[in-house]
């Protein structure tokens, strides 16, 4: 039986944290396990001081922010949150902990890093996105709004990541297979590194009912759920919606979720209205999560574009696994992740990157309700088997044991 871990989480997740590859990997499942989790995190919310407080058990140190959108405002939240995570090394001194995790962190983890190993205690880096190589992107592809900036700050996070962080880090955890691959190519080695994708909650979605059936489908139902910022390149889906409205003129597309800028979404809904399709097209905006989920559980399909470049073919989608979750099949385009669970599932359609290609995946599914209920049940029964947050934490924590073992 092995002992307990203790550890200091610093992440750039804000408190309270809601993506679930923290809240319940680490929030519900580890912490519920008995590891005793401190956490070092900015406040989400207006915050003038920072305090300490409890969550799930465990003990968090919430730092101050500013919610401004000047770029004073933002220098001074960054300034507050930097001052915030120095809190580690009074921690780290005091508290003996069996390692420091730093999630999505770069000046940060300089410090704890040193701290760390200093006081014999071992350092574990989490990346969750290419945040380097997308501030260099964003440059490249005219979206970013301080382009000398984004670009130093890309240029210095790549040398801290791959040249100090990742080469004295005891283990890095990455978001994905093909992320292992693009970080082995910057030297890092292999043995340092492990892939963990999203998963689901399974209490957040509905059983079959006694019909076999999910219920509160529609049959022309089509859902994307996600972000729509001008990088993904959603005007895609609706140009490729418009061949499916020539084939089944009473489909629906319901774009949930929003971008960054107001302009990212008034730039598709432009696109919808060029292409003669507003009244077929919903955009919903930001929802809560349940009413945002409610949308995908009416579909009859869900979609899974993405953008075929370097920085999202190394990202492990959530929106796949959340839809398999509620049982719905998919279309989506070929993406390392996305290939590879449709493929071992049988939970959908794989297709180029093309609107032609995609539109007829679309059109198949909606055309073939009983091959929709069956890609759907597949899917259902892969995540439930492979992508739950308790069988992921059953793969991080036997890493971590192996790490503080060595």
């Amino acid at each position: 039986m092995f002992k307990p871990l203790k550890f200091l989480f610093i992440s750039s997740d804000k408190y309270i944290p809601f993506r679930v590859d923290v809240s319940v990997l680490f929030g519900r499942v580890l912490s519920g396990r008995g590891h005793n989790i401190d956490w070092i995190l900015q406040s989400e919310d207006k915050c003038d001081q920072d305090y300490k407080t409890k969550w799930q058990g465990n003990e968090v140190w919430v730092g101050a922010t500013n919610l401004g959108t000047g770029r004073l405002a933002r220098l001074h939240k960054h300034c507050l949150d930097k001052k915030n995570d120095f809190k580690m090394v009074k921690l780290i001194r005091r508290k003996k902990y069996d390692f420091v995790q730093v999630k999505n962190k770069f000046i940060s983890a300089l410090p704890a890093l040193w701290f760390a190993h200093r006081n014999n205690c071992k350092f574990i880096y989490w990346l969750s996105y290419p945040l380097p190589e997308a501030s260099i992107h964003a440059v490249n592809d005219g979206s970013a709004p301080y382009p000398v900036f984004y670009y130093l700050r890309g240029l210095l996070s790549k040398f801290l990541l791959y040249r100090i962080i990742m080469p004295r880090a005891d283990h890095v955890f990455v978001q994905s297979e093909q992320m292992k691959r693009d970080i082995m190519e910057e030297g890092i080695s292999g043995e340092k590194l492990t892939a963990v994708p999203m998963g689901i909650e399974p209490s957040n979605f509905p059983q079959f009912d006694s019909t076999g059936n999910i219920p509160g489908t529609n049959n022309k139902y089509v859902t994307y759920l996600g972000t729509m910022i001008r990088a993904r390149k959603m005007e895609f889906l609706i140009r490729s919606f418009s061949k499916v409205l020539d084939h089944v003129p009473d489909a629906i597309l319901f774009m949930v979720g929003g971008g960054n800028h107001p302009s990212d979404i008034s730039f598709l809904k432009n696109e919808a209205d060029r292409l003669g399709i507003s009244d077929s097209v919903v955009f919903t905006g930001f929802l809560p999560m349940k009413e945002a989920w409610s949308y995908v559980q009416k579909a009859q399909v869900c979609v899974s574009p993405f953008y075929p470049i370097p920085i999202l073919n190394s990202t492990s989608p959530t929106k796949l696994v959340e839809y398999m979750g509620f049982g719905k099949p998919v279309v989506a385009t070929n993406h390392p992740e996305q290939s590879l669970v449709i493929s071992q599932s049988g939970a959908g359609i794989c297709v180029p990157y093309d609107e032609g290609a995609f539109a007829r995946g679309i059109i198949e599914i909606l055309n073939d309700p009983v091959r929709a209920e069956h890609m759907g049940r597949k899917g259902k029964e892969y995540v439930y088997q492979n992508r739950t947050y308790e069988r992921i934490a059953d793969l991080v924590e036997k890493e971590y044991y192996r790490i503080i073992e060595r």
